[in-house]
């Protein structure tokens, strides 16, 4: 009897590495995760790899559970990402924790990794964007596309893109009545190029070829793409589309005068988040384009968010906008984008900051928002078989940027919350389909 007892333990021990195989990797994306915004370039790595990954909403700050290998432990070693190496009954029992109906969690199963486009100038001067440097710190492949690549159809080569902080009136950010340090350097060489580009293309106007693209750009999203913009990227796009049978533009920015019933002539059907806005026209409207963006401030420096006129003076310690909670289960969209570890974000300023909650078209929904001035400042629709989302602001962790500041160094900011939101948004094309129920 007690051979057979040694046997049976014996064959036990030799059984128990394959019962407790590790079977999943487990990126945690809570408090004790040492690098969020690397952990979605493992979540890339990993869908680029062949394999999915199970996005587990509301479940430790929305975390990523992956097939296990030592491959992938070895990357996340290499990265610098916390992760933990899960059994299959530690991994079954987590799952079975996000499906019970009374928790507000669920599981996405990530399945493609989206093909990724920024839509930026060749030369950007002092403007850097913050989803470029996101997506260069976490990894994540990307090209650059501009004007020429729009109009002549490469969007249909990708499943995602950002808009630079552009302007899509053709008024140059109306650079040309502040910020004296550009005269003659960056905003020059920029108009130059557009101008010549515009010429190139076939267009009188550089508003035109602008326009053009803005169509273009709105055509990839109703056709199914994914379309993400902050900064001015958001509401110039609308505004551009509203304007298409006007002229909104001054003649200091391309030769003619703007027609003085321009306002009455804005066709807010054409436009994706916006409507009944008024826009600035006129080129004493310093860096503004409408009374969508109430994220204004008097005085400042000379950078975004300064010397803009109007509104009230905000104080960084004081200017935070909050999450909105979304049921996982039913209304999975904004549950993905929102993901993060914490639910208050520093706000941060751009030329365009914060959007008027009362031009938000029907349908759209409000992600993020600072209750002071009903101000939205993360936002997302659908239009046509795609969807979008617009982020106020310029860097969320730089809190306003002078145009001759140096570029966020994300290796001083791995856990930043505001940074997570782009990167959210990043992900969400590759997610397995669901229906939004509400």
């Amino acid at each position: 009897m007690k051979s057979i007892l040694k046997y049976l333990l014996a064959f036990a021990f030799l059984l128990l590495p394959i019962l407790t195989r590790a079977a999943s990797l487990l990126i945690p994306m809570d408090e004790i995760q040492k690098d969020h915004l690397k952990s979605y370039g493992i979540a890339y790595w990993v869908l680029k790899n062949g394999e999915t990954v199970d996005w587990l909403l509301n479940y430790r700050g929305g975390s990523f559970m992956m097939k296990y290998s030592k491959q992938l432990e070895d990357e996340c070693n290499i990265r610098g990402v916390s992760y933990e190496v899960l059994a299959d009954a530690k991994a079954a029992q987590i799952i079975e924790q996000i499906s019970d109906p009374s928790v507000n969690m669920e599981v996405v199963k990530l399945e493609k990794p989206p093909r990724m486009a920024v839509y930026s100038p060749p030369d950007k001067g002092p403007l850097e964007d913050a989803v470029v440097l996101v997506l260069h710190y976490a990894e994540i492949p990307f090209d650059m596309i501009y004007d020429e690549e729009v109009l002549k159809g490469d969007l249909s080569k990708y499943d995602w893109l950002h808009l630079h902080h552009e302007d899509f009136t053709g008024q140059y950010s109306k650079f040309n009545r502040g910020f004296s340090e550009m005269q003659g350097s960056f905003n020059q060489r920029d108009r130059e190029t557009q101008e010549a580009l515009a010429a190139k293309l076939g267009y009188k106007k550089v508003s035109k070829m602008k326009l053009a693209v803005a169509q273009k750009i709105r055509d990839f999203t109703g056709a199914g793409g994914f379309l993400f913009a902050m900064c001015s990227g958001a509401d110039s796009f609308d505004i551009a589309l509203a304007a298409a049978n006007t002229d909104i533009v001054d003649e200091m920015y391309d030769g003619d005068g703007y027609d003085p019933q321009a306002q009455s002539k804005l066709d807010f059907s054409q436009t994706l988040a916006f409507q009944n806005f008024t826009v600035a026209l006129g080129s004493g409207n310093r860096l503004k384009f409408s009374d969508i963006d109430v994220g204004h401030v008097g005085g400042g420096r000379g950078g975004f968010g300064g010397g803009f006129g109007g509104g009230e003076r905000r104080d960084p310690t004081t200017d935070f906008f909050t999450l909105f909670d979304f049921s996982a289960k039913y209304d999975v969209v904004p549950s993905m984008l929102t993901q993060d570890h914490d639910k208050v974000i520093k706000g941060f300023m751009g030329l365009a900051t914060a959007f008027n909650e009362s031009k938000l078209k029907p349908g759209v929904t409000i992600m993020g928002e600072r209750k002071v001035g009903n101000e939205a400042r993360y936002i997302h629709g659908e239009y046509g078989k795609g969807q979008w989302t617009f982020y106020g602001g310029h860097d969320p962790e730089d809190y306003q940027h002078g145009l001759n500041d140096p570029p966020t160094d994300l290796k001083l900011h791995p856990n930043s919350p505001g940074y997570r939101l782009i990167l959210n948004n990043v992900l969400f094309p590759a997610a397995k389909k669901k229906h939004q129920k509400t």
